[in-house]
């Protein structure tokens, strides 16, 4: 199976996030794409998230109708602070015939030398970047020269190209807190289910 990884906190999920795993799915010819939603992100923890109960749903609305893409819990379900490579090492030894893909936006293959483990992650998975049009794909030359020349080439190879999308979760938040409209950049079924259970009224 060519099963790709999405990880992040989807507070909230946003068609920016679809339509990236969207692309994944079919340039990399991936069986499925699974959404998992981080517990706690090392990056983010002085903000205080929603609670996980919201976003999976949010995300199961999001994803519904498509049979290739499903949401985990795992991470949620671990607790604490959620790492990318203890998520990886999990599905290794859950799904060892499994072939993984880890989908990231330019911006996080930037930083990717930042995160714990990162040598192995690009080991235990072959990193799915999203090519932002008329822009390279960069990464810091350390990070280049530790993970070696050939696998940077294999990711640089298995860019995917995606259309430009400036859409962010945090901006979603400001607009509904603001009283803007959101309509277009969520799904509608996550839209109505925001102003349903009053998320996002203040912003943090």
């Amino acid at each position: 199976m060519r099963l790709g990884v999405f990880g992040g906190t989807f507070d909230p999920v946003h068609w920016g996030h679809l339509l990236l795993a969207e692309c994944c799915r079919e340039q990399a010819n991936l069986d499925e794409v699974w959404f998992i939603p981080a517990s706690t992100p090392p990056h983010k923890r002085q903000r205080r998230l929603t609670d996980a109960r919201f976003r999976v749903e949010m995300l199961e609305l999001a994803v519904a109708g498509h049979p290739k893409f499903r949401v985990s819990k795992m991470e949620i379900e671990r607790g604490g602070v959620s790492y990318t490579i203890d998520t990886l090492r999990a599905l290794r030894q859950d799904y060892p015939d499994a072939q993984l893909f880890l989908i990231l936006g330019a911006d996080s293959i930037e930083e990717l030398h930042t995160w714990r483990d990162a040598k192995e992650i690009c080991q235990v998975a072959l990193p799915l970047v999203a090519r932002r049009p008329g822009h390279e794909i960069r990464a810091a030359p350390e990070f280049v020269e530790q993970i070696g020349g050939e696998r940077w080439q294999a990711i640089l190879a298995a860019a995917v190209e995606m259309p430009l999308v400036e859409i962010s979760s945090s901006d979603i938040r400001r607009r509904v807190s603001a009283g803007k409209s959101i309509r277009y950049r969520v799904p509608r079924s996550v839209e109505e289910y925001i102003y349903a259970h009053g998320l996002y009224k203040e912003t943090s």
